[in-house]
This record gives C-alpha cells, sequence and structure tokens, in this order.
C-alpha cells in the first residue's frame, strides 16, 4: 500500500489512541503529524485535552499542537487556514502529512472547505443564544425547523452549538447555512487524502475511557484547572467546554469528592465519544474503518 502521495487523515473517538497511532504510521511512512483537535491547540490546556507526549515530538515533527493562548478565540477558519499552510510545507519537505484529531468538523472544513459567510455582529449572536438558553434546546431546535427547514436530518437536535449557528445565519442572511456550504472549495482534491478510522468496540472504549481519567487526575489535571481558573477566561469562550473544567472546579469548590468528579469527567466523555461516533456514521462513511485489531495489519501494510 503506498500511501506516500496521499494527506492522510486519522480520526475516532476520544480514547481510541488515535494519537499513538498516528505516530506509528508517521514512523513507517516518513511522515509528519498536524493537529486536528480543537482543544490541544491551546497552550494551557495540556493534560485535560490529551495532548501526545512530548517525548514523541523529538522523534516525529509535531504541529499545531499547544500554541494558542485560551484567552484568545480560536474558530474552525483559523485552524483551516493554518493547516492547508502546514500541508504544503511538510510535502515541501517530502514528507508526509499525517492530520490527526477528533474534531469532525475540521476534517469536514478541510475536504470540503469552509463557508465564507458575511460577519454576524456580537451583539446579534448573543441575542440567538440568549433565545436558546430562554427557550431551552429541545423548543429552540424546533423554531429552528420552522425557520430552516432544511436543517431537519442535518443538525442533530442535540447539538446546541449548530442550532444557534444555523438559526442565527437563517436570520441574519436570510439564507440557510446549507446553502452556503454548497458554495465551499477545499484546497485539495478527494482523491489526495487517505482518511483512517478508528472504529473501537463501546465497551472497550469506556475502559478506555476511565483509565484515562483516572491517568489526567493523577497527571495533574487538576493543578491545570487552578491554573486555568487565575486566567479569568469568559464564560462564553468555547475552551471552557473542555470537558474536565467545571467539574474540578466543582471539586475546588468542596461541592463534590474526588471520586464522584472521576466519574462525571468519564460520563461526560463516554458522552462526547458517542457524539463523535454519531457524526463519524453521518459524515465519515467513506473513511477506512479499522478495529482495534486490524492496526497491526494495517501498519504491516504501509
Amino acid at each position: 500500500m503506498d500511501l506516500k502521495s496521499k494527506i492522510i487523515l486519522i480520526s475516532g473517538p476520544t480514547a481510541s489512541g488515535k494519537s499513538s497511532f498516528a505516530f506509528k504510521v508517521a514512523k513507517n511512512l516518513d511522515g509528519e503529524i498536524i493537529n486536528a483537535d480543537s482543544m490541544q491547540v491551546y497552550k494551557q490546556l495540556k493534560i485535560l485535552s490529551a495532548r501526545p507526549d512530548p517525548k514523541q515530538y523529538k522523534k516525529i515533527k509535531h504541529h499545531l499542537y499547544g500554541f494558542h493562548d485560551v484567552k484568545k478565540t480560536f474558530s474552525t477558519g483559523d485552524w483551516l487556514k493554518l493547516v492547508n499552510k502546514k500541508i504544503k510545507e511538510v510535502q515541501n519537505r517530502k514528507k508526509v502529512p499525517i492530520l490527526v484529531g477528533g474534531t469532525g468538523l475540521y476534517f469536514k472544513a478541510l475536504i470540503d472547505g469552509l463557508v465564507e459567510i458575511p460577519n454576524i455582529s456580537l451583539k446579534y449572536r448573543n441575542q440567538i443564544r440568549n433565545l436558546q438558553k430562554k427557550l431551552g434546546q429541545k423548543k429552540f431546535y424546533e423554531k429552528l425547523l420552522k425557520l430552516d427547514p432544511s436543517s431537519k436530518g442535518k443538525i442533530n437536535p442535540t447539538d446546541t452549538q449548530r442550532s444557534i449557528r444555523a438559526y442565527e445565519v437563517k436570520k441574519f442572511t436570510k439564507k440557510s447555512l446549507h446553502e452556503w456550504f454548497k458554495k465551499t472549495k477545499s484546497n485539495f482534491m478527494e482523491d489526495n487524502f487517505f482518511k483512517i478510522y478508528i472504529d473501537y468496540p463501546r465497551q472497550e472504549l469506556i475502559e478506555r475511557i476511565n483509565t484515562r481519567t483516572e491517568d489526567m487526575i493523577k497527571n495533574g489535571a487538576i493543578n491545570e484547572v487552578k491554573n486555568f481558573i487565575k486566567l479569568k477566561i469568559r464564560r462564553d469562550k468555547s475552551v471552557n467546554k473542555a470537558i474536565g473544567i467545571n467539574e474540578i472546579k466543582e471539586y475546588l469548590k468542596k461541592q463534590k469528592d474526588l471520586n464522584e468528579i472521576k466519574e462525571e469527567i468519564s460520563i461526560k466523555t463516554r458522552q462526547y465519544a458517542k457524539r463523535q461516533s454519531t457524526w463519524a456514521r453521518g459524515n465519515m462513511m467513506n473513511w477506512l474503518k479499522l478495529k482495534p485489531q486490524d492496526i497491526n495489519k494495517f501498519l504491516k501494510k504501509i
């Protein structure tokens, strides 16, 4: 299997061993690894985002990890501009670009291109967010479908962020978010990519998530959150959604004990993994699905 001319994309649910697998692929193909995870871009979230071991950086070049400050906004568009440039740089060095992460929207933007929707003012966007909070997600989603029926089947009813985005775009531009998507174009051809999704059995993944949670606490996640609190990040920043931040805050306030917050972190991580799997079923149908037992066979082939 000759993958030297490809841009390799590796995704999968959280705790599925993507980073470890990407490292092995990079060693086999003389590649360099590029981050495709929205939380691993932040400097201050090394442990909670499960950033790869720095020891690996010395053996294989890693890009776009831990470079952005949590106080500053970082969008899918920001990532796409950086990653398009980084892929070309890696290819110019005659290396294989290997993108790895669990942020489905990043991969979608890279493969399909990103829509250039006119800027919507923060004041207007906050009005929509407040409306969603007032109504609750269920009623807000129903309201979205009345405003934009084309969102049905394309946006998960429980996906708050995308529901708000679809609503504000339709309301502001008078055009559906999905109509804007049709005008997008990628910098690369579909054939440039080789796409791999690590498909872990549910029960095994739950065990891996529980182990990861324990390791995060042992490795200093509580101190990481203490330092994060000192930065006084605005509540509306998406970085606050990182799993573990709110749970550890409750522990630090003595509202819950350590075992309770470890259980909560594990549950939320499992829920996130389920959402990632749902996304993959709808958006990654043509990706090569690799079961854990198939990984070594695949590595030998390449």
